[in-house]
């Protein structure tokens, strides 16, 4: 199992972190990092949205669920039969996004393996043979971040911007809801920046870096989730109004 994730997974990334390096990124390790971390994200992007969009949703509907759960509490059916109808109308999979993090989650873990490793002469035979090592290897990105070393400035910037996504992510009538879910939505908008800052604090800025990036990238991300779901929104009430009207008729 490893030999197959190094040969489908590894090899491609770690190949591709040399080619941006050598021939794109001025041999600028952290900007061969950030060009590679966009990249991927935005190969994984239909999924990465897919989820973050379900996982909105499921969030906003909160109330709908738990109205339905106590109208419906002494019949099962009923309840499954409301909430099915929800979810049509929403147009949301309350198990897509658990399925789709498991087809994330290898990849993302040798990215992480990647950037914590590297490069050094050793990992250069896992280069396929139409691409050359570099001569040098500077780990110095822009003159100013030490990749192999902790920054403190980089863990702090990845911390605000895992701050702000969650922040984008969560609906604007929630602080109102008290809602189990919508408190532990609440709450982990600060506990994911600490735990960030937590994990980054004794891991080499190349990590911290890679995190970074990818919460930029989300934060843009859940801008267009947010816009789409204002759309969907104004589909919904539209339709709303329109079997209104049909039914006065």
């Amino acid at each position: 199992m490893g030999n197959f994730f190094n040969i489908i997974l590894y090899q491609p990334m770690f190949n591709a972190l040399v080619f941006l390096y050598k021939y794109v990124a001025f041999e600028d390790l952290g900007v061969a990092i950030i060009l590679l971390t966009v990249l991927i994200r935005g190969v994984l992007y239909p999924l990465f949205y897919h989820s973050f969009k379900n996982q909105t949703l499921m969030q906003k509907i909160q109330p709908d669920i738990q109205r339905i759960q106590h109208d419906h509490k002494n019949d099962r059916e009923k309840q499954a039969q409301a909430l099915m109808a929800l979810y049509k109308q929403h147009q949301v999979n309350p198990f897509s996004g658990f399925f789709l993090i498991l087809v994330q989650l290898p990849i993302l873990i040798v990215l992480y393996r990647l950037f914590l490793a590297g490069l050094s002469p050793e990992s250069f035979s896992n280069l396929y043979s139409f691409i050359s090592a570099p001569d040098t290897i500077h780990n110095i990105s822009l003159g100013l971040i030490d990749l192999k070393s902790r920054s403190i400035l980089i863990v702090v910037l990845a911390a605000v911007l895992q701050y702000f996504q969650g922040k984008l992510s969560l609906p604007k009538k929630s602080g109102n809801d008290d809602s189990p879910m919508a408190r532990m939505s609440r709450n982990m908008i600060f506990i994911g920046p600490v735990l960030s800052i937590v994990i980054l604090s004794s891991l080499p800025s190349a990590i911290g870096l890679y995190w970074l990036t990818s919460s930029a990238f989300s934060i843009f991300q859940q801008l267009l989730i947010n816009k789409s779901l204002r759309k969907n929104d104004g589909r919904i009430q539209n339709e709303n109004k329109n079997n209104s009207g049909s039914a006065r008729a």
